[in-house]
């Protein structure tokens, strides 16, 4: 049986001594992290937003087994923000409508969630129409066509069901109910209705496929109107990707419970709590980007070095060498040998170990450029 298969559904309950405490330290920890990020200038702050909406989006789709470009999703960002971050690179249409929707629930966190903009959403994630190969109902709730809404693992002929949704038929009146609950102001404190929120959406399942992405935009949303903005500086689906087990495991648990939902919301402000103290890595990355920038003040640069830079700064996985350089800046592999050199030569650059072939280069660590007027 599951939860909402039960006479008193969805009449949530949960131990509110239990969780006292644990609300507390959360509480405390927004109002210190927002109280930072205030002090910081604008540039720096939109900065930190740019990162952690980019991991938003990149890890609540790595939740649910998807990789997408982190260029595509920063750049796209970037732009609707109005941010110059130099070359954007050209994003898809499946990029683009994950990023609307995560930008529509936070940054519009104080507009009503209606049927329709979840439609728009769930358009949004889908623009084809089709999730992989498999043509599915898009812009409304799941109709039933293709049989019980299940999450299953495992191989096929060996599937484990995990959770079977309600009945398609059902879907209208439970979204309505849940929609009315989630606009009322019903004197629940906000971040405890983020974690019911999600919980509530993740049960209904009311569309064919993005359920999970759904359910974590509207948590976020609420959580943008318990800290009452819209600048996002901590990705509570990074930190579920970190702990995805046990988010699964927890789900799974409570939706085959009772209705005292005290365990799923433990979780829920705990992995919270970890995601606001995970923001310190990305103001940390944004203060050293800044730092870095002010040290290498007087060091004449053109346009290509400024790109890859900054590309360098924002994370780079492996080694730099030549040719990813040339690839970076649009160039070739001569003027980006010219631009390296100089880098190197001006101390911003430092030669790895490796020569020859494997010839690479990093940023120096503490950079104190020697500044030359020859270019």
């Amino acid at each position: 049986m599951y939860i909402y298969e039960l006479p008193n559904w969805p009449r949530f309950d949960w131990n509110r001594e239990r969780l006292a405490e644990s609300l507390a330290g959360v509480r405390h920890r927004q109002g210190r992290l927002i109280g930072h990020m205030e002090a910081l200038g604008f540039n720096l702050r939109q900065e930190a937003v740019l990162k952690t909406l980019t991991a938003d989006v990149l890890k609540s789709s790595e939740i649910e087994g998807e990789k997408l470009d982190a260029e595509q999703v920063r750049s796209s960002i970037a732009r609707r923000l109005g941010m110059d971050i130099g070359a954007l690179k050209q994003a898809d249409r499946h990029v683009e409508g994950i990023v609307e929707m995560t930008l529509d629930a936070t940054r519009r966190y104080d507009q009503p969630l209606t049927a329709e903009r979840l439609f728009s959403w769930h358009a949004a994630l889908f623009p084809t129409g089709r999730s992989g190969m498999n043509k599915i109902v898009v812009g409304t709730w799941r109709d039933g066509g293709a049989g019980p809404m299940e999450v299953v693992s495992g191989p096929v002929g060996r599937e484990r069901v995990h959770f079977q949704a309600p009945a398609a038929a059902r879907l209208d009146g439970e979204m309505r109910a849940f929609l009315d609950w989630f606009n009322a102001n019903a004197g629940m404190d906000l971040v405890l209705k983020a974690g019911i929120a999600h919980l509530w959406f993740a049960t209904i399942h009311p569309f064919d496929d993005g359920n999970g992405r759904i359910a974590r935009a509207v948590a976020d949303m609420v959580l943008a109107r318990s800290e009452n903005t819209s600048q996002r500086f901590y990705s509570m689906s990074a930190q579920i990707r970190q702990e995805r087990a046990a988010y699964y495991d927890v789900l799974e648990q409570t939706q085959k419970g009772t209705m005292d939902v005290t365990l799923w919301m433990e979780w829920f402000l705990g992995c919270l709590g970890r995601a606001i103290d995970g923001a310190r890595t990305i103001l940390s990355a944004v203060l050293a980007k800044a730092s870095f920038w002010e040290a290498i003040a007087g060091v004449p640069l053109n346009h290509r070095q400024r790109l890859v830079l900054n590309r360098l700064l924002d994370g780079f996985e492996g080694k730099l060498t030549t040719s990813k350089y040339a690839k970076l800046a649009k160039c070739s592999q001569d003027t980006a040998l010219r631009d390296i050199l100089a880098l190197v030569e001006r101390r911003v650059f430092v030669r790895n170990p490796e020569g020859g072939r494997s010839t690479s280069y990093a940023l120096a660590a503490n950079p104190k450029p020697y500044v030359t007027n020859r270019y």
